[in-house]
């Protein structure tokens, strides 16, 4: 069998030409041999057009459409590189990308033309392409010239599929290098793990231009060869129209959350629901019992990154555990080791390590910065702290970057912000470190309230009181900020790093 990763998808596609894959919003369809049709158009294109060849990055901001799909997998035939970019990046950071990836092509949206051409030149890019999505315009008329054949590129499994750049809140963005056998090993053990089978349906609401979106969903529904109800983004009222056409939905904490807020969101409308899974940010214990009490399902927590995919997942038949994200996945090998690399105990926090097929080739141009980041013995320092249980499994404590060192003592804000949120009142919290004169970082904590009695009489006083009757004193946060809301990435995941650069001199 091949090893580019579009093969090993297409070997799974339904035989039946008329299979449903993409059921998009205004209830068209697009079938597998749609898909096959258009990504190999789209291939000849890119090639014929454009010049892109074996290797070439091709680079893309566009919306979330078919016509995304098609392209993506455009990419992966032709041997090329994909780099997907997050909608809401800006110019400084779309030039910074361009430059250091240098695709031969840029795709954007029609409203951004001018300026997408005016960085491409700026960074030396020879194309830019704007799509759009309604199917209409130059490129639409020249795709519709090109054969719907195309002969995939027989990639090896160490050539690079995609790159995906890192949030760079500790310096400049990394390219990750993924390969073909990086995410076609990910997608097949989590096809099983997950036990995909005939009949499951996807509810797909995620961006994609990320792990979680763009391969995770994507490849475990492509490899089951199933119908994906492909929406633009999500919308809590939508969601609860879908799901009872749905067997698979897969989310961020904050997409589980609004589906508790609506009082439509009920056991009824999960009925057919056989799996609900929740990554990229932490699930509060709250809203996992809440779930389950609300729908009868447990919600299943996983653990992953951009620089591998996925590498540990709660399972599928046995004990889900919240506040934990489960076993390590087969083929994954995850280590906790302490600040003189030997593995600690149960229960000890330390540094999370992963070795396996899914872990990236390495940061695109920057060959110290991979070096640094492996161990000798291969594993790949991921800058998570985490924790085994006496039951094995992992929970995830916090970023390295996110520990607090208070007067010489470490503090992982996990741990306080466990405490914080069971009070009375309290709906979350965000625990960060902030410089101090006195104790080099002062513990400060962002609370926000439930819209409720309880909530609205909380005050800074009652939660440190709390704190210091249940945590050793210099555990407890020197001051407490009521927010309305936290600083999220479009993942969900709560921006520490926007925190800590708001309130920097609050002990100034």
């Amino acid at each position: 069998m091949g090893e580019n990763l579009y093969e090993i998808l297409k070997n799974n596609f339904p035989l039946g030409k008329n299979a449903p894959c993409l059921i998009l919003p205004d209830g068209k369809i697009v079938t597998y041999d749609d898909l096959e049709r258009e990504s190999a158009r789209f291939a000849n294109l890119l090639v014929n057009k454009y010049d892109v060849k074996v290797g070439d990055r091709v680079a893309v901001q566009i919306t979330k459409s078919p016509y995304a799909m098609f392209l993506y997998l455009a990419v992966l035939r032709i041997g090329a590189v994909y780099l997907p970019m997050n909608d809401a990046y800006q110019k400084h950071e779309i030039e910074y990308f361009l430059g250091d990836a240098k695709p031969q092509v840029f795709f954007c949206v029609p409203e951004k033309k001018d300026v997408s051409r005016e960085m491409a030149e700026k960074m030396d890019v020879p194309f830019v392409v704007d799509i759009d999505e309604k199917g209409e315009g130059v490129f639409f008329e020249e795709l519709h010239r090109e054969t719907e054949q195309f002969e995939t590129y027989q990639s090896k499994g160490d050539d690079l599929a995609a790159i995906l750049y890192t949030s760079g809140t500790t310096g400049r963005p990394k390219g990750a290098m993924l390969t073909h056998k990086n995410l076609a090993s990910n997608a097949i053990t989590l096809h099983k793990y997950w036990e995909f089978r005939k009949g499951d349906v996807l509810l797909h609401m995620l961006p994609i231009f990320h792990v979680h979106g763009l391969f995770v969903a994507n490849h475990t529904a492509l490899l089951n060869g199933s119908p994906i109800l492909f929406e633009p983004k999500f919308d809590a009222k939508r969601a609860i129209e879908l799901l009872p056409k749905a067997t698979v939905f897969m989310g961020v904490p904050t997409y589980y959350v609004r589906l508790l807020l609506n009082e439509n969101f009920t056991a009824e409308v999960c009925k057919n629901m056989r799996l609900f899974i929740s990554g990229s940010a932490p699930l509060l214990p709250e809203t996992f019992y809440e779930f389950q009490k609300r729908t009868g399902h447990t919600i299943l927590e996983r653990y992953g990154m951009t620089e591998g995919g996925m590498f540990s997942s709660n399972p599928y038949n046995g004990v889900r555990k919240p506040g934990t994200v489960g076993f390590p996945l087969p083929g994954v090998s995850i280590r906790i080791v302490n600040s003189e690399g030997k593995e600690v105990g149960v229960e000890e926090v330390g540094y999370i390590q992963v070795k396996g097929e899914n872990i990236f080739k390495g940061y695109w141009n920057m060959p110290d910065k991979t070096k640094e980041e492996f161990t000798e013995d291969g594993y790949f320092r991921t800058g998570d702290m985490g924790k085994w249980d006496k039951d094995g499994y992992l929970s995830i404590v916090g970023r390295s970057k996110d520990l607090i060192i208070t007067g010489g003592l470490n503090v992982y804000p996990k741990e306080i912000e466990e405490v914080i949120d069971n009070i009375s009142g309290v709906f979350e919290s965000a625990v960060v470190g902030l410089p101090h004169p006195d104790f080099g970082e002062a513990v400060t904590a962002f609370v926000i309230k439930k819209n409720d009695a309880e909530g609205n009489s909380l005050t800074e006083d009652q939660i440190i009181n709390h704190l210091k009757n249940t945590l050793a004193n210099f555990k407890v946060p020197k001051k407490v900020f009521f927010l309305n809301e936290l600083p999220r990435n479009t993942m969900g995941k709560v921006q520490k790093n926007v925190l800590r650069e708001r309130f920097s001199d609050t002990f100034k």
